[in-house]
């Protein structure tokens, strides 16, 4: 094992048009929208012995258009058609909560998104009678919100992938990597691979992964997300996904019990994430405290990281001939992932970029653009590891 966390390999050399680094929900996707278009020699090279180990594989699982900045909602809204056609959605509605204080945030998010509208106090106590009266100013509901199918996502687009002569190699690490005239050569654990363009979709190790192939890494920051799932003896399953808009907290039905969050976001170095305990309680007493269900008992904790760049839009583009991003998706990256994959993928090939609701695509495509962090110095410089 190497410094880099995959395994050594017999060497083999690939000539590739396309290298994906990151097997997760960026990676598969858009390796399954380049297999669409057939005739392509792609890999997708994942250092983890399986795919969508790290943030992918533990996400919170829901679908919501009224979630984001102005371009992740267009993304978002975008994905729907597909989401629906693949049967990964299925009804849930959000609803959130504004205390005293947020109130005007939320009236303003009404405001901007069609999705959303205003829930009387009747409402929100037919919904989910366990929220604490008076503990909301204000509230909305998005009746279209959905709980999404992560594990069926992420078989979608590896399946078609394989299917479209993808290839895909877990356990590989990678060293470093270099342009050698209209090629990148990437020196890895499973031997030399060269191809034309190399997709940077590494998540939270995605600076890494440029510092490693000589580029200027963008600020990327992992932050770290902790979920519980606890005893509920009265949940009820219909309830809707509840938040708090000024991003305390949120819970859901899990079976018989409840997952809830503290919508904590602790900087941290791309690792295998670990939840807290600290954490965990804090959740516990946000929810107890906006509710009546006086939570007690936490069956099971997890911890993934949600991947941004400094304005918290994803990166989608080359920085370098050859060399092009796809990453700082936050906690976007599982609702956003069709529109995200296809508008990648047209990158990739320099097509014209498929049709998006709300701002002109080249706009949103220039908002995404890693240019934009041109101005930027390369994080390492200041001592971030």
């Amino acid at each position: 094992m190497d410094a880099y966390g995959g395994r050594s390999h017999g060497a083999v050399d690939l000539d590739l048009d396309v290298a994906v680094v990151g097997g997760g929900i960026a990676g598969v996707s858009v390796a399954g929208e380049l297999a669409r278009r057939g005739g392509l020699r792609v890999a997708v090279l994942e250092r983890e012995k399986q795919l969508a180990y790290h943030t992918s594989g533990r996400s919170a699982a829901a679908f919501l258009e009224s979630y984001g900045s102005p371009e992740i909602r267009a993304l978002t809204q975008a994905s729907r058609a597909t989401l629906d056609e693949v049967g990964l959605l299925h009804p849930r509605p959000l609803l959130w909560l504004a205390p005293p204080a947020h109130a005007p945030e939320l009236a303003a998010l009404v405001e901007a998104e069609p999705a959303l509208r205003i829930a009387t106090d009747d409402e929100v106590r037919a919904r989910c009678p366990v929220i604490r009266p008076g503990w909301a100013e204000l509230s909305a509901i998005e009746d279209g919100a959905q709980d999404l199918d992560v594990a069926g996502l992420l078989e979608h687009y590896r399946r078609l992938a394989v299917a479209g002569g993808v290839t895909v190699h877990t356990g590989v690490s990678l060293l470093d990597g270099s342009r050698e005239a209209d090629r990148w050569v990437l020196r890895t654990s499973l031997g030399r691979v060269r191809a034309r363009v190399v997709v940077n979709a590494a998540g939270a190790w995605a600076d890494d992964v440029a510092r490693r192939c000589g580029q200027r890494a963008l600020g990327l920051v992992p932050y770290r997300r902790t979920i519980a799932v606890v005893s509920a003896p009265s949940v009820d399953r219909s309830w809707p996904l509840v938040a708090d808009v000024a991003d305390q907290f949120y819970f859901r039905p899990e079976g018989d019990g409840l997952l809830i969050s503290p919508a904590d976001e602790t900087p941290s170095d791309p690792v295998d994430a670990r939840p807290e305990t600290e954490d965990v309680a804090l959740a516990l007493e946000r929810v107890n405290a906006a509710t009546t269900l006086n939570l007690r008992h936490v069956r099971t904790t997890w911890a993934g990281l949600r991947t941004f760049a400094p304005d918290r839009n994803p990166v989608v583009g080359f920085s370098e001939p050859g060399f092009c991003w796809l990453a700082g998706q936050g906690g976007y990256g599982m609702q956003t992932a069709p529109a995200m994959a296809a508008l990648a993928a047209a990158v990739v090939l320099d097509e014209p970029p498929p049709p998006l609701p709300g701002p002109p695509v080249t706009s949103l495509l220039a908002a995404l653009s890693p240019g934009r962090f041109a101005a930027l110095a390369d994080p390492a410089a200041h001592g971030r590891a």
